[in-house]
C-alpha cells in the first residue's frame, strides 16, 4: 500500500516527490477540483428549476453552497480517486493559507476517503521543512474551512445580486464585486481630483555656483528662497481648486518676466555663504517582504505586475527556492536570519553586518496568512547566479534574496548639508547629501513611487564651504514651474493603498488588478492604471443607491469579520444573514432600490464643469450636445482618461462627426462612395454609407505602417479588393488569395495559411510568391511549426509544448491547442500553466453528436 500526498500543481508535485520516501506517491489536483456553478451549463438538472439554482446558493437553507466538479476537473479526480484506493493514507498537502485549506477541504469531500486523512502545511519547500511537516501533520482546520468559504459565498453574493442590476441600468456584462468595485472607486475618486485639479503656474531662479573659477569639480547648484525676506512661493503654496495661490499664504509669486529681470540683476552680484547647517542621520533597512511590498517593489523595479509577480513568485516557491509567497507577516526564523548573517559576512565583510541578529514584529492584527516573510528558501540563502534560474525568475529571486540579506546588514549612515547663500536682498538654498557609510545600501535600496525621486543612496555632496566665504556664479536660470495634478495609482500604489485601507488581502491582490482590467473598468496608459468611463457610471450608481458596498471601511470591516471567522471568534451563518437578509440585507435594498433607479440618469457620467452630456451607450460611451434643435452625439475613444477630456477636446469629437467626410471617389463596379474615416481603433476605408438599416458597408483599416494623409483613392480601391484572388493552385485547381486577419496579412489555399512579411506586401503579392509561401509552411518551414518551449510530459503521456502559430502563441498536447493570453510571455509559461489551459480547452470542446440510422420496417 502507498500513501497518497495530493498538491496543487505538478511542479510542487516534482519538487516534494524527492523529499520522500519511496511508498509516498504525490499527485496534483491542478488547483481546485469544485466550486459553485460557473454558468448556467453547469447547473446540475436536479436544482435548475429552484429559484436559487443561478446563485449556486440555497439562502432558505443556511446559506448551503452547491458544488459541482469545475470544468476540465472530472478526469483528474477519476485519476485521484482511483489511486486513493491503492492508499492506506491520504495526506493534503495543499498551500498553507485560507485558500490551500479550502482547496484541502474540496479533495476531502469530493473523494470521500475511507482511509485516514492528515494536513500536511510547510512554508518551503526544502528537504528539512517537508520532514518536518510530515512529521508535525494536524486535521483539516473547520474554522479557515468556513471563513473562505463565506468569503466565497459572501462574493457570490454581491457579483450575482448586484451585476443583474448593472445590465438592466447601465449597460449588458457589467459586474459589481465586493472587493473589485471598491478597488474600482479609488481609481475613480483620484481621476476626479484630476479633473477638478486646477494648474498654478510660478517661476522662480536656479542658480549653477563654483566654490572657486578655477574649479570645476567643485561645482553646485542653488534654489532661490527669498527676496526682500518674502519666501518665494512653491508647488505647495497653491490651492489645487482654483490653481491660485492659497488664501492667507504669505509668498512671493513671480512670473517670467519678474524673475528674468530678478536674473538680470541678481547674476553679477556678489554670492555669498550665509549660513551652513549639517546633520547626520542613520537608515535602518526594510523589513523582508510581504505579499504587498513584493508586489509593489517589482512593479517599481522591475517593472512587473501584481499577476506576473504573483505567477513568477509561485514557480520560485514550487521549485524549492523561497518560502511561500502569500504571506503579510515579515517574520524571519532563526535559521533565515543566520543564513543571511553568514552571507553579509562573506560578500560584504564584517563590519557590514548588524551588531545584533535583527527581527521583525508583523504589525496587523489580522495576519491570517503564512507565518513567515517572503525569503530564499533553506539555510543556504544563495545568491541569484548560483541557482538554475534564469530571466523573470532570477531578476525576483535577486530582489528577495537582496532584501532578506539586508536585514541583518548594519545600518546606512548619511550626511545632510544645508547651505544658506546671500545675493542683494536675495535668498538662495543648496542641499547636499552624503553617504558615510553605506551599510545595508551595499546590498539594496528601496524603489519610489515618484519617478522623480532621488534613492537613498545616491549621493550629491557639496564642495566645503564656510561662513562669509565668496562664490563664483556661473549662471543663474529663470525656471518655470506648473502645479500638477495628484499622480494616477500604477499597480505599486495601488496595492499599497489597498492594504493602507484594510481591502482585500494579499493573496487577492493580484485578482483585483486583474479582474477591474478584464472587466473593462480600468486601462493602462504607461504604467497608469486608468479608469474608464463606464467605471465612473457604475460607481456613481453604487455610491449613490448602495454605497455600504464601495465604502472603504465598511469593506474593511468585512475583511476582519472573516478573519474572526477564521479564528473562531464569530459564527459565519449569524454574519451571512445579517449581511444579505432582513430589511437592511443586500437582498432587501437591491429588490427595493431597483425600480426607483432610473436607467436614464444613471446612464449619464456626471463631471464637474463640464457643458456636455456623457453617457454609457449600447456601443459605449458617448457625448452628446444640443446644437440648433438637432442632438449631435460622437463616441468617445476608448483610450481617453476622463480627466482628460476638456470642453475643447469634446469640441473636436463632435465636429469630426458633424463634419461627415467627403468622398474620395465612387467605386468603379458597385458606384458607391468610398471614403476614408476615423474610427476607435484606428483609421480605414469604407465603400458605401452608413444606411443604418442593420448591414454595415465594407470596411477595410488601414495597414500597418500607413497613415492616412498616404491614402488617395486609388491605395483605398486597393485596400477594398482584400481579399484578393492570385490564381488556382496549379495542383490543386483551388483559388490561392492574399488578405488580411486580425495577426496581420496572409495568403491561403484550402485551408492553409502562410503569412506575409516584408518585403512582401499583401496588395502587390502574386500568385509564385504565395505558393513559395504556401509550399514552406507546408513543409514545416511556416511559423506554426516553431517550437518556443518544451515543457515536459503530461500525466496522461506525451509531450506539452508552447509553440507559436499563424494566431499566436499556443501550447500544444496531442490534437489539444490552448492559445495562451496575451499577457503571458510564452517563456514563461509552466508545465502546470499549460495543463489547466490544455483540461480548460478540451472540457470546452462540443461533443461529436451522432445519429442513428432507424431500420426500415
Amino acid at each position: 500500500m502507498t500513501k497518497l500526498v495530493i498538491v496543487e500543481s505538478p511542479t510542487k508535485a516534482k519538487t516534494i516527490r524527492g523529499f520522500l520516501p519511496k511508498d509516498y506517491q504525490v499527485k496534483a489536483s491542478m488547483g481546485h477540483v469544485r466550486d459553485l456553478p460557473a454558468s448556467a451549463s453547469e447547473v446540475p438538472a436536479k436544482i435548475k428549476g429552484e429559484p436559487w439554482a443561478r446563485l449556486g446558493v440555497n439562502v432558505e437553507n443556511d446559506f448551503e453552497p452547491h458544488y459541482v466538479i469545475s470544468r476540465g476537473k472530472k478526469k483528474t479526480v477519476d485519476e485521484l480517486k482511483k489511486l486513493l484506493k491503492d492508499a492506506d493514507e491520504l495526506i493534503l498537502a495543499t498551500d498553507e493559507d485560507r485558500e490551500g485549506e479550502s482547496i484541502g477541504w474540496h479533495l476531502s469531500e469530493v473523494l470521500n476517503p475511507k482511509v485516514p486523512v492528515r494536513r500536511m502545511v510547510f512554508h518551503e519547500i526544502t528537504r528539512e521543512a517537508i520532514q518536518e511537516a510530515l512529521n508535525n501533520t494536524r486535521n483539516l482546520d473547520e474554522n479557515l474551512i468556513r471563513a473562505q468559504e463565506t468569503r466565497r459565498i459572501l462574493d457570490r453574493l454581491v457579483g450575482y445580486t448586484v451585476s443583474p442590476l448593472l445590465w438592466k441600468k447601465i449597460a449588458p456584462k457589467l459586474s459589481a464585486g465586493r472587493v473589485q468595485s471598491v478597488a474600482v472607486r479609488l481609481l475613480v475618486l483620484r481621476e476626479r481630483e484630476r479633473r477638478a485639479f486646477k494648474s498654478g503656474a510660478y517661476w522662480d531662479l536656479k542658480a549653477f555656483l563654483n566654490k572657486r573659477p578655477d574649479q570645476p569639480d567643485h561645482r553646485f547648484e542653488a534654489q532661490l528662497v527669498s527676496v526682500g525676506g518674502v519666501r518665494v512661493a512653491s508647488g505647495r503654496d497653491f490651492d489645487e481648486n482654483t490653481g491660485k495661490v492659497a488664501e492667507g499664504k504669505e509668498v512671493l509669486l513671480l512670473n517670467q518676466t519678474e524673475a528674468e529681470k530678478l536674473r538680470d540683476r541678481l547674476l553679477n552680484g556678489d554670492w555669498r555663504v550665509a549660513g551652513i547647517e549639517s546633520r547626520e542621520a542613520t537608515r535602518a533597512p526594510y523589513p523582508p517582504f510581504t505579499t504587498s511590498t513584493l508586489q509593489q517593489e517589482a512593479n517599481r523595479k522591475l517593472g512587473m505586475g501584481a499577476k506576473e509577480t504573483m505567477r513568477v513568485a509561485q514557480k520560485l516557491y514550487e521549485n524549492g527556492h523561497i518560502t511561500y509567497m502569500r504571506t503579510d507577516s515579515v517574520h524571519l526564523s532563526d535559521q533565515a536570519i543566520n543564513a543571511a548573517r553568514r552571507r553579509v559576512t562573506e560578500m560584504y565583510g564584517q563590519e557590514y553586518l548588524h551588531k545584533t541578529p535583527r527581527r521583525y514584529e508583523t504589525k496587523s492584527q489580522n495576519a491570517q496568512e503564512a507565518h513567515e516573510a517572503i525569503r530564499p528558501a533553506g539555510d543556504q540563502m544563495l545568491p541569484a547566479e548560483q541557482l538554475p534560474i534564469s530571466g523573470q525568475e532570477q531578476r525576483l529571486y535577486d530582489l528577495i534574496w537582496k532584501r532578506t540579506v539586508a536585514t541583518q546588514m548594519a545600518n546606512a549612515n548619511l550626511r545632510f548639508t544645508t547651505v544658506t547663500l546671500e545675493v542683494a536682498d536675495a535668498v538662495f538654498r543648496a542641499s547636499g547629501r552624503e553617504v558615510l557609510f553605506a551599510g545595508f545600501f551595499r546590498a539594496y535600496v528601496e524603489g519610489s513611487d515618484d519617478p522623480e525621486a532621488a534613492l537613498e543612496s545616491q549621493e550629491a555632496p557639496l564642495p566645503k564651504l564656510s561662513v562669509d566665504e565668496i562664490v563664483a556664479c556661473r549662471d543663474l536660470e529663470a525656471v518655470g514651474h506648473e502645479t500638477k495634478p495628484p499622480a494616477r495609482y500604477t499597480e505599486a500604489t495601488l496595492v499599497k493603498a489597498l492594504e493602507a485601507e484594510g481591502i482585500g488581502r494579499p493573496s487577492t491582490y493580484a485578482a483585483i488588478i486583474d479582474t477591474i482590467q478584464a472587466r473593462g473598468y480600468v486601462f493602462k496608459q504607461r504604467r497608469e492604471l486608468v479608469p474608464t468611463f463606464t467605471a465612473f457610471a457604475v460607481t456613481q450608481l453604487l455610491e449613490d443607491h448602495f454605497n455600504d458596498l464601495v465604502d472603504m471601511k465598511f469593506t474593511a470591516n468585512m475583511e476582519n469579520d472573516l478573519d474572526e471567522i477564521a479564528l473562531g471568534n464569530l459564527a459565519w451563518l449569524t454574519y451571512l444573514r445579517r449581511f444579505f437578509l432582513g430589511q437592511e440585507g443586500l437582498e432587501s435594498q437591491v429588490k427595493e432600490k431597483e425600480a426607483g433607479i432610473d436607467p436614464r440618469i444613471v446612464g449619464a457620467v456626471e463631471l464637474a464643469d463640464f457643458p456636455f452630456e456623457v453617457r454609457i451607450g449600447q456601443f459605449g460611451p458617448f457625448i452628446a450636445k444640443e446644437e440648433n434643435g438637432e442632438r449631435i452625439t460622437a463616441g468617445l475613444p476608448a483610450d481617453l482618461p476622463p480627466a482628460d477630456l476638456t470642453n475643447e477636446k469634446a469640441e473636436q469629437l463632435l465636429s469630426q462627426k458633424a463634419d461627415a467626410p467627403k468622398p474620395l471617389g465612387k467605386h468603379p463596379e458597385s458606384e458607391l462612395d468610398i471614403f476614408l474615416k476615423q474610427g476607435p481603433y484606428g483609421p480605414y476605408v469604407q465603400m458605401g454609407d452608413d444606411e443604418g438599416n442593420g448591414k454595415k458597408p465594407k470596411r477595410v483599416s488601414l495597414l500597418k505602417g500607413m497613415e492616412p494623409d498616404d491614402v488617395d483613392f486609388d491605395l483605398a480601391l486597393r485596400l477594398l479588393s482584400l481579399p484578393r484572388k492570385l490564381g488556382a493552385h496549379p495542383e490543386t485547381g483551388k483559388s490561392v488569395s492574399a488578405s488580411v486577419g486580425r495577426f496581420g496579412p496572409y495568403v491561403v489555399h484550402d485551408g492553409v495559411y502562410a503569412s506575409i512579411k516584408a518585403p512582401d506586401n499583401v496588395l502587390e503579392i502574386e500568385l509564385p510568391r504565395a505558393l513559395e509561401l504556401l509550399a514552406q509552411k507546408k513543409a514545416g518551414g511556416g511559423k506554426s511549426k516553431s517550437v518556443l518551449k518544451e515543457l515536459g510530459e503530461h500525466p496522461d503521456g506525451g509531450a506539452v509544448q508552447v509553440l507559436d502559430g499563424r494566431y499566436g502563441p499556443y501550447v500544444k498536447h496531442g490534437r489539444i491547442n490552448a492559445t495562451l493570453p496575451k499577457d503571458v510571455e510564452p517563456q514563461s509559461v509552466t508545465l502546470e500553466q499549460a495543463l489547466q489551459w490544455i483540461a480548460e480547452k478540451a472540457a470546452s470542446k462540443p461533443k461529436k453528436k451522432t445519429t442513428r440510422r432507424k431500420k426500415k420496417s
